[in-house]
């Protein structure tokens, strides 16, 4: 009698009450304000504080994420995801997709306005003129067909990767998910470092260039998701070992893929646009002594 009063008598889910939305924006929260106050070497009592800021609400968003994809997948794991309740979370998943899909919109606004109306957009004080032409003169480039093209070529790999994971996982198949996913993550983490590499050698800086300032926000932000969807193709790993996905049974990792591509395709418009055309006929950097 407890276990049928236990049991959901409907096809929709009721959240239970839970902390984490408001503990997530509060750690959110601090995290933004320590990226601003180290972008702006701010100082508490003659202390850098930004750093120690940014760290404390990165790892506060961390657990935060654990915590609540635990609960989550509590949920899943024990016939609380309903068929009704996935196709909610389908259309949520496509809506936050869409949401981010604006996000870069902003930034790719943000660097066609800066390169197309080089006469027209205002320049603040300690920016970087442009001289009425993109890139700004006297601004050396990296050369898309070195560390760039490499990346483009590692994230296409990786979007192959995962759909034969998916494939597999789809066929039952536990050994090829987990060769699948293997690969997508160590891909993954391969574009992280190759951009980690590319940034440390950069012949421009964030500060005083729009065309930094454009490039790096951008990129940055791509590269930021794409940690974050690698983290997220690190639990649904763990979740294939704990053999908690089924080729009926799977939204955590059909999600995840989608997560995925979506930053593949993001890539392959910064690829093009912002190291290709935005590049189109500056100074390559080495090519002329520079770097």
């Amino acid at each position: 009698m407890a276990d049928a009063h236990a049991k959901p008598h409907h096809d929709y889910h009721l959240v239970n009450p839970s902390p984490w939305p408001i503990v997530g924006s509060i750690f959110a929260f601090i995290t933004a304000v320590g990226l601003i106050m180290s972008m702006k070497d701010m100082t508490i009592g003659g202390l850098k504080a930004g750093p120690y800021v940014l760290g404390a609400g990165g790892i506060g968003v961390l657990y935060t994420m654990a915590s609540w994809w635990r609960d989550v997948i509590f949920e899943a794991e024990h016939g609380d995801h309903t068929p009704v309740v996935q196709i909610s979370h389908r259309y949520g998943m496509i809506l936050f997709i869409a949401s981010e899909v604006m996000f870069f919109v902003a930034w790719f606004w943000a660097f066609f306005d800066a390169s197309l109306f080089t006469n027209e957009s205002i320049q603040y004080a300690r920016v970087q003129f442009t001289g009425g032409v993109w890139p700004p003169k006297g601004t050396e480039v990296l050369d898309p067909l070195n560390l760039p093209l490499l990346n483009t070529l590692i994230l296409l790999t990786s979007g192959t990767t995962v759909t034969w994971a998916h494939h597999a996982l789809l066929h039952n198949d536990r050994k090829g998910l987990k060769i699948g996913l293997w690969l997508t993550i160590i891909l993954g983490l391969t574009f992280t470092c190759v951009q980690a590499w590319e940034y440390y050698h950069a012949p421009f800086g964030f500060k005083n260039t729009i065309y930094g300032a454009t490039f790096f926000m951008a990129t940055g932000f791509h590269g930021a998701h794409v940690i974050i969807g690698t983290i997220f193709l690190i639990v649904c790993l763990l979740r294939a070992y704990a053999g908690q996905f089924t080729p009926k049974q799977h939204l955590g990792f059909e999600f995840a893929a989608w997560y995925w591509h979506f930053v593949d395709v993001v890539w392959l418009f910064l690829f093009s646009c912002i190291y290709v055309w935005g590049s189109w006929g500056a100074a390559i950097e080495g090519a002329t002594g520079g770097g």
